[in-house]
């Protein structure tokens, strides 16, 4: 006998349906699955098995042949364990194939026949509502995570009898309900807040700028002058996630297997920071399975890579074209995948090797060119990507001891989100653009327009410091945030001049 049902299917982030495809005929006894299964698929069999007789199911020794459609397309994962078993039992006539129309299903089983969690369910419930598949069946832990999705029905199972006996009419299970917007509320604590720094007035503006407008940024000084500290106090200045921006989010970090249990949509900003041991596949993504790596996990977020020139060249040189782009393409030869990675790369370095250069105490012994090399192992293409360069000096004793604004991050954030605000409102026509860092050329030309005498400054910071074409673009579009942070609709020339102080390394010279 012939059973046909549908199960959710993941591609990168994207998600597209499988029918699966089961016949009990007539034969020699055995299991073959057809339809490019890889090896968690194949080894399913097994899973199904054994949990169909631990749950006081008989399937009778038949020729069982699985086709897993498309077929040229492969399958990987452990989600194809329920509509398996429930294919297998339908084809015995356990189950009606009348109630698995309209539906799809996806979950691993365990031994027991319970449901374990899988990757990817806001995914999978996105895809079934694009194919208008009217209920998708999920392993109850991962039941909150696809509710999110509006439009189709899902439903948490605990263990494969509770499938079959909701299947059967016996014992319906409730519908996964969860109010998208009071999931995973954002703890600012975490983040630490801005007075814990002490000093430093200059990077703490350069990070509220930042922070305003969506820029990248380097910080680069002393070891011990606050550079780590003053990154990881970003998430706590930076506007919540929109709606949009969580589901984003939540979808990558749910493929890549990371997505914290009980909270079924990230609402804080990601910040990841990789050590500088990782290699290119795990910042850009990669692997034999094509997986996001960090660069993705921080869409909508912070990507900070401290001690940047300890990072492997062919590393460093992998995040232009997601800097540019703000998406990462895996092309490998059998597919190839698109992951988003729109985020703010924030980078920490010393001025030398001993970390000592230029601090004003000649205890640097760094020979001038050991001094070049080390700052060469930053290429120009990648710094010009940077859009604020900025030098974080020594703490003064009498800073160093006194007492800081108590909740500064507060204060700071405040400006920030009236910043992002005048942005919404100024590319709320633009799909994907949501603050000034994302701006394209076309949007420059229309929000940066600039005045007689803003453009001669900046003809002269062009000729003294020998800016390339996208410096320029990118000095404009800081400018233009600084202008917000005023509440200004005019670039004028003191935030052009604030803006060329933000581009240290221009200048800087290493001997």
């Amino acid at each position: 006998m012939l059973a046909q049902l549908l199960s959710p299917a993941l591609r990168g982030i994207e998600s597209y349906l499988v029918r699966v495809e089961v016949d009990l005929g007539v034969g020699l006894p055995g299991f073959a699955v057809v339809g490019l299964a890889e090896g968690a698929v194949r080894e399913g069999r097994e899973r199904v098995w054994s949990a169909l007789k631990n749950s006081g199911f008989s399937i009778p020794p038949k020729k069982i042949t699985v086709n897993l459609a498309p077929a040229d397309i492969r399958k990987e994962g452990s989600a194809l364990d329920l509509p398996l078993a429930l294919g297998l039992l339908a084809g015995a006539g356990e189950l009606s194939a009348r109630t698995l129309e309209g539906s799809a299903f996806a979950g691993e089983l365990g031994l027991d026949g319970t449901l374990r969690s899988i990757r990817g369910v806001l995914s999978m419930a996105e895809g079934c509502r694009r194919e208008g598949v009217r209920s998708l069946v999920v392993p109850k832990a991962n039941g909150a995570e696809g509710a999110v999705v509006e439009g189709v029905e899902i439903l948490g199972a605990a263990t494969l009898t509770e499938v079959v006996l909701h299947l059967r009419g016996k014992r319906p299970i409730q519908a996964a309900v969860v109010p998208a917007y009071t999931l995973n509320q954002t703890d600012l604590r975490a983040a630490g807040d801005l007075s814990e720094v002490r000093g430093q007035g200059r990077a703490k503006r350069a990070l509220e700028v930042a922070a305003a407008g969506g820029h990248n940024l380097l910080l680069f000084g002393p070891p011990g002058a606050g550079k780590t500290m003053l990154a990881r106090r970003l998430p706590g200045i930076l506007p919540p996630l929109s709606l949009q921006e969580a589901t984003e989010t939540t979808r990558v970090h749910s493929v890549a297997g990371v997505l914290p249990a009980g909270h079924p949509l990230v609402r804080g900003r990601p910040f990841r920071s990789p050590h500088h041991t990782v290699s290119d596949a795990g910042l850009v993504g990669g692997g034999g399975i094509p997986r996001p790596g960090e660069v993705s996990l921080a869409h909508n977020g912070v990507l900070f890579l401290d001690e940047l020139p300890e990072y492997r060249r062919n590393v460093l040189e992998a995040l232009r074209q997601p800097l540019e782009d703000g998406t990462v393409v895996l092309a490998r030869a059998r597919v190839s995948l698109r992951f988003p990675s729109r985020f703010m790369l924030v980078a920490a370095m010393n001025p030398c090797p001993c970390g000592f250069y230029g601090d004003g105490d000649n205890r640097c012994l760094c020979d001038p060119a050991v001094v070049v090399r080390y700052r060469n192992r930053v290429s120009g293409p990648l710094l010009d990507r940077i859009d604020l360069h900025v030098p974080v000096g020594r703490v003064p004793f009498q800073e160093l001891s006194g007492q800081g604004p108590v909740g500064e991050s507060r204060t700071v954030r405040a400006r920030v989100q009236d910043a992002r605000s005048i942005q919404r409102r100024r590319f709320r026509s633009l799909e994907g653009v949501h603050c000034n860092g994302q701006m394209g050329p076309g949007e420059i030309r229309r929000h940066c327009s600039a005045s007689p005498e803003v453009a001669r400054l900046l003809q002269r910071a062009l000729d003294r410091l020998g800016l390339s074409a996208r410096a320029y673009h990118r000095i404009l579009k800081v400018a233009r945030t600084v202008a917000d942070l005023d509440a200004s609709r005019e670039i004028e020339p003191a935030h052009v001049a604030e803006t060329i102080q933000y581009r240290s390394m221009d200048r800087a010279s290493p001997v």
